[in-house]
């Protein structure tokens, strides 16, 4: 087996060779090995990736795929909820968007799914 570069963004060491670029099983992430990791990882860092590994781009609409609890609310936010007119946000909670019944919030890429 070859010794392949580790993936630049999430740093998982089971990459493979997908015709001339690496590709990582974890992250989907694909980089050409000409590069340098920090050139690539620069290019990278303001991805957002929802749950099936699609890239969020700012104005999408998702889909919530679990019950999330809302702290303050006597409800939670039901798994099909449909979230339109997403914003990217720096942080853990990497969405901001406003949810019908809910008012304003965050939500992390990992509970959606992209509409």
């Amino acid at each position: 087996m070859a010794d392949l570069a580790p993936c630049p963004v999430c740093k998982c060491e089971y990459t493979y060779q997908n015709g001339e670029l690496l590709a990582c099983p974890e992250c989907f992430h694909e980089w050409s090995p000409t590069e340098t990791p920090e050139e690539e990882l620069a290019l990278t860092t303001n991805k957002v990736i929802d749950s099936n590994g699609n890239e969020l781009q700012n104005g999408d609409s998702v889909v919530v795929i679990k019950d999330l609890p809302v702290k303050g609310a006597p409800k939670a936010v039901k798994a099909g909820t449909k979230v339109k007119n997403i914003r990217l946000v720096e942080g853990d909670h990497n969405i901001a968007c406003k949810i019908d019944g809910f008012g304003a919030m965050g939500l992390k890429s990992e509970f959606v799914r992209k509409a």
